[in-house]
C-alpha cells in the first residue's frame, strides 16, 4: 500500500502559540476557509459560508454523527491524592478503559472516590487501565464528568463547551474528542448546502483520546495507531454508490470520516467485494503518503498539529509539499488552528487562485 519513504519530521511546521484557538467563534459558520486545489497546488482565502459555492449539485457530504461524552472525571485516592480519569471507551456496561493520571503510581485494586461514587481499578491493558464504575459507563460520565477539551486548549472547560464542542448532528454517544470539522456547521449553512442540491450521509467513528497522542517513532512504519470504533451503515453505502454512479463527489467532513470510509473500503476489498459494503469494527488505519484512496473525492478538515497522524492523512490526500505550503500561508495570514479554529477544503477544483 505504501511506497513513499517519509519520516515524522517531514510533517513539521512552525506554529506560534497565539495561532491556537482557545475559544470558538460566536457563530459556528463564521470561520475562515482555506481552499487547496489538489491538481495545481493553488490555494485561496475564503469563508466557511462560501462552502455551498464550492460544492456541486449531486455531491454527497458525509459527516460523523458521534457524540462527545463528558469524559474527564476528577477523583481522589484513599490517601487524598488527586486522580484524573479520562475515558477511552466503554468495554462492558459498567467497565471502561481509561487513562489515569496521578502524582504517584497507580496499582490494580486502587479505589478512586469521585462525586458519583467509587471507581475500582481492575488492571492494566497496554497503555490504558480497566476500571469498574458504580453505574453504566456513558451515563455515569455524562452525569459526573466534564467535557475533555484537547490538551492544547489552555483553559478549563466551561458550560458553553458542552454545546460548542459538539456538532449539531451528534447523536451516537461514545467519543472523547469532537470530529472538529463538523463544528463549523450551523442551521443556515446546512440549509444553504441542501438548497445547492447536495445530499448528506453519516458514519459513526468514536474518536478516542489516542487521537492526541504524538507520533514518537521517527520512521512512520514503526508507529502503531490507536483503535477507534467505526460503523458505516448500509444507507451510507447506498448513498455513496448512487452519487458515484451519477457523477457526484463524495465529500468527507473531517479526517474521522475519511478513516471510517476507507477502512470500510479496505474491509470490502479483502473479501473481493466490488463496491463499498456496510462495516462495523475497530480501525487502526494509518493513512499517510502512498495510500490509495478508494472512496473520498474531497475533504473538509481543520488545521492539524505538526507531525500528527491527521496532518499526514491530509498530506496523503493532497501531497505533502502543497499542503505544507498552504499551512505556512495560513500561519502567516492569521488563521486560527486546531479544534476551535478555521477550516480547509481540499478538492481537485475548489476554484482556488493561482499562486
Amino acid at each position: 500500500m505504501y511506497h513513499v519513504r517519509v519520516e515524522r519530521n517531514d510533517f513539521s511546521y512552525d506554529l506560534p502559540a497565539d495561532r491556537i484557538a482557545q475559544y470558538p467563534l460566536a457563530e459556528r459558520s463564521a470561520s475562515r476557509l482555506l481552499t487547496l486545489d489538489r491538481t495545481s497546488g493553488a490555494w485561496a482565502d475564503r469563508a466557511m459560508r462560501d462552502l455551498p459555492d464550492l460544492l456541486r449539485p449531486g455531491d454527497l457530504l458525509v459527516l460523523n454523527d458521534t457524540r462527545v461524552v463528558a469524559a474527564r472525571l476528577r477523583g481522589a485516592k484513599p490517601s487524598g491524592g488527586q486522580v484524573e480519569v479520562l475515558l477511552e471507551r466503554a468495554v462492558a456496561e459498567r467497565e471502561a478503559l481509561v487513562q489515569l493520571r496521578a502524582s504517584k503510581p497507580i496499582r490494580p485494586g486502587l479505589r478512586i472516590t469521585s462525586a458519583g461514587g467509587v471507581l475500582e481499578v481492575l488492571g492494566r491493558e497496554a497503555d490504558l487501565w480497566r476500571i469498574r464504575l458504580p453505574a453504566a459507563v456513558l451515563e455515569f460520565f455524562d452525569q459526573w464528568g466534564e467535557i475533555p477539551l484537547p490538551p492544547y486548549i489552555q483553559r478549563a472547560a466551561d458550560a458553553s463547551d458542552r454545546e460548542r464542542y459538539q456538532s449539531l448532528f451528534a447523536r451516537e454517544p461514545g467519543a472523547v474528542a469532537a470530529p472538529t470539522a463538523s463544528l463549523h456547521f450551523d442551521a443556515p449553512l446546512l440549509q444553504a448546502i441542501a438548497a445547492r442540491g447536495v445530499e448528506r450521509a453519516f458514519v459513526t467513528l468514536h474518536v478516542g483520546a489516542g487521537t492526541f497522542q504524538p507520533v514518537r517513532a521517527e520512521r512512520l512504519d514503526e508507529h502503531v495507531m490507536h483503535a477507534e470504533r467505526v460503523t458505516v451503515s448500509a444507507a451510507t453505502c447506498e448513498a455513496i454508490g448512487r452519487v458515484r454512479a451519477a457523477g457526484g463527489r463524495v465529500v468527507a467532513v473531517g479526517t474521522t470520516v475519511v478513516r471510517a470510509l476507507e477502512s470500510a473500503a479496505l474491509a470490502a476489498a479483502e473479501h473481493g467485494a466490488a463496491a463499498l459494503e456496510p462495516w462495523s469494527g475497530e480501525t487502526r488505519l494509518f493513512i499517510r503518503p502512498g495510500f490509495r484512496f478508494r472512496v473520498i473525492d474531497a475533504l473538509l478538515t481543520n488545521f492539524h498539529l505538526p507531525e500528527s497522524t491527521l496532518l499526514m492523512l491530509v498530506c496523503a490526500f493532497a501531497a505533502r509539499e502543497p499542503v505544507l505550503r498552504a499551512y505556512r500561508h495560513a500561519v502567516a495570514a492569521g488563521y486560527r488552528f486546531f479544534s476551535y479554529g478555521d477550516a480547509m477544503f481540499l478538492a481537485d477544483e475548489p476554484r482556488a487562485a493561482a499562486l
